[in-house]
């Protein structure tokens, strides 16, 4: 049996724009990227170092129509809608298998999805959390928004230090198996922040849920935001971003 696993690291990232799409869809797109990765590792346990293929790392932006998704962690009664709530809001909802609670998306929300072999960058789940929320307070910082972290909760968050008003515009749930990564982030740039009131974000029931046009009192550029996400992933993770159409929706 070899052990010395991909010792070859890989820094590009292959980056898809994928647009408004299902969830499902892109739930399955991620699956399949997923377990591709993690299969490819398990082969390359089999081989010589030599003979070891080099694992891709994936970057996937979308939005998605209204859905809410709760983590393995989540409690069922933190969504506020029966069936007939859900038809009459035009929303799915999913359990799913990443970490953490509830949560919504929808138009107008920046969710990003790595793809990544943390083999390539670093094993420290931890860190990776932080990079990914590093990269959206930087982005904020270009808008004139100070945010940051708050100790015990994933995400971003506004109000962090004072906490007269804390509240989160941008939630971090992940999955992780040989440390390959799925699931990401929820990044609210135009939101209706009106879906949050049916549910108890994160779990979370005495803090606000904001986003990017509300803190600024106008509408922003979607393309323009996600290209100042991108830029700072690349830039903190040290990866090099290559653009490949999306598949066929």
């Amino acid at each position: 049996m070899y052990h010395n696993v991909n010792i070859i690291k890989n820094k590009k990232v292959i980056f898809q724009n994928l647009g408004l799409v299902d969830y499902q869809k892109a739930w399955d797109y991620q699956e399949t990227l997923f377990r591709g990765l993690v299969e490819q590792k398990l082969q390359n346990r089999e081989l010589p170092d030599h003979q070891q293929q080099k694992t891709a790392n994936y970057l996937l932006f979308c939005e998605h129509p209204h859905v809410y998704t709760l983590g393995k962690s989540g409690k069922q009664e933190h969504l506020l809608l029966d069936a007939a709530g859900l038809k009459q809001k035009e929303a799915t909802y999913y359990k799913i298998n990443r970490g953490g609670d509830i949560t919504y998306h929808g138009p107008g929300q920046l969710v990003g999805y790595p793809i990544f072999d943390l083999d390539n960058f670093f094993t420290d789940i931890h860190k990776y959390l932080r990079y990914l929320e590093e990269a959206i307070i930087l982005t904020l910082q270009e808008y004139g928004i100070a945010a940051g972290r708050i100790e015990g909760m994933t995400g971003v968050w506004l109000d962090h230090i004072d906490k007269r008003s804390p509240r989160k515009i941008c939630a971090i749930g992940v999955k992780t198996s040989r440390w390959v990564t799925m699931h990401g982030f929820a990044f609210n740039v135009n939101a209706n922040l009106a879906y949050f009131n049916n549910i108890i974000p994160c779990g979370i029931s005495d803090k606000a849920v904001t986003s990017l046009d509300k803190e600024l009192g106008k509408f922003v550029e979607m393309k323009v935001v996600a290209a100042k996400v991108m830029r700072h992933l690349a830039a903190i993770f040290e990866f090099e971003s290559i653009e490949e159409m999306a598949y066929e929706k």
